[in-house]
């Protein structure tokens, strides 16, 4: 991202605006017309009765759905737009979602899943062997459908494994032989990706909802308020005033980072101007916080007592989701946290590098989208090649 005043003041700007059996042998004896027609009756209305049956557990019986989940916070967080279609279209089915164990924060706070399970493998760890067990194990459990949101061949073989029946996903790496509603992706009919989640709700070509729900975390009050006091953030009876979620990290790569100065600048200008800052991510974006805060500090010319707040590597995936919850706006890369705020419904000003927003924009009622307009954006590069080539 282009280094200059006029990008640090497009953010303070987007800030400010965003602000039947079979019948027996009858033998040989001769029937009577009453009793033949007796007989032709009984067994249709037999038949009947069958059929009604079977169509009254067809409408009734409830759908066990697994679904493997993704890697990543932002696509997990965009996966709950299909559980809460799945929940609509079928209101007693019962969703488990199969993903790594740090999810369980995120799925915790989502009404629509039912229950959770831990994938024992990391992540790109194929152990053939082991999925096939653990696929086996989950067989008894009667799982009707799966839905398989990564595209990779190895996160479609436990559904396989399981004998799930029907088994749901979008085309890849050889996939066809592990689904058997295998689709064809038509990317410019599904553009964003959680319209490629979205669909998956649905059988194959059904027609998408005019509106696709957003994600939605379910995050209470007493949540915030052990958040808040656990961090020293004080309230005034309510909720804090005037606090900006500053999130500078990028797990995809630094091309998607803004530079440490434009956020350090503008959060001074914020503090000045009698905003409080807190500054979250994980422990690998502790550097670039640091570098934040200091700069910040230099900037206003006086300690950050209660005024920022460096919790970056300090807080839980669950904290992070309470303390985002309890701000005023969030200031942020794409990335994680940037859909954490939008499904807290947080105003989100999102800063775009290497990626699009027309892929995975923020899912916020209120967000204003900053980019730079040079030529070789969109890349989706995890390091800019042009800086790479300079250095």
């Amino acid at each position: 991202m282009a280094r200059d005043d006029e990008n640090q003041q497009q953010a303070l700007g987007g800030v400010q605006t965003v602000i039947g059996k079979e019948n027996p042998e009858t033998g040989a004896h001769e029937q009577t017309l009453d009793e033949l027609t007796d007989l032709t009756y009984s067994g249709e209305r037999q038949e009947q009765a069958l059929a009604e049956q079977a169509l009254q557990a067809k409408v009734t019986a409830p759908h066990k759905i697994l679904v493997v989940g993704a890697s990543w916070v932002g696509d997990m967080l965009m996966a709950q737009s299909l559980f809460i279609l799945l929940k609509r279209t079928r209101p007693d089915c019962h969703i488990t979602v199969l993903a790594p164990a740090w999810t369980k924060p995120l799925l915790e706070r989502m009404p629509e899943v039912d229950e959770s399970l831990v994938l024992p493998f990391d992540h790109g760890e194929l152990k053939l062997g082991a999925r096939r067990r653990f696929g086996k194990s989950l067989a008894s459990a009667g799982y009707t459908h799966a839905i398989v949101l990564p595209n990779s061949f190895k996160s479609a073989l436990i559904p396989r494994f399981a004998g799930i029946k029907q088994r749901i996903g979008w085309r890849g790496e050889a996939r066809g032989l592990l689904l058997n509603d295998c689709r064809y992706l038509d990317k410019a009919k599904y553009p964003r990706m959680v319209e490629r989640f979205a669909a998956l709700a649905f059988p194959a070509n059904k027609k998408l909802p005019d509106h696709i729900p957003d994600p939605r975390l379910l995050v209470t009050r007493p949540m915030v308020d052990k958040a808040l006091a656990k961090f020293g953030i004080e309230t005034t009876g309510g909720w804090p005033k005037r606090l900006i979620a500053i999130c500078p990290g990028a797990e995809f790569g630094s091309s998607k980072q803004w530079p440490a100065e434009h956020f350090s600048m503008t959060s001074a200008k914020l503090v000045a101007d009698g905003w409080r800052v807190v500054i979250m991510g994980s422990a690998g974006d502790a550097a670039i916080a640091q570098e934040i805060y200091e700069g910040i500090e230099k900037r206003v010319g006086h300690p950050l007592t209660d005024c920022c707040f460096n919790l970056t590597g300090k807080t839980s995936l669950a904290e992070a989701i309470d303390l985002m919850a309890a701000c005023t706006l969030a200031l942020s890369n794409d990335s994680g946290l940037m859909h954490v705020a939008s499904a807290v419904d947080l105003p989100v000003v999102a800063l775009y590098g290497s990626t699009s927003p027309d892929f995975t924009p923020p899912l916020a009622s209120i967000s204003r989208v900053l980019t730079t307009p040079i030529d070789c954006r969109p890349c989706f590069d995890r390091e800019c090649r042009l800086a790479i080539s300079a250095a």
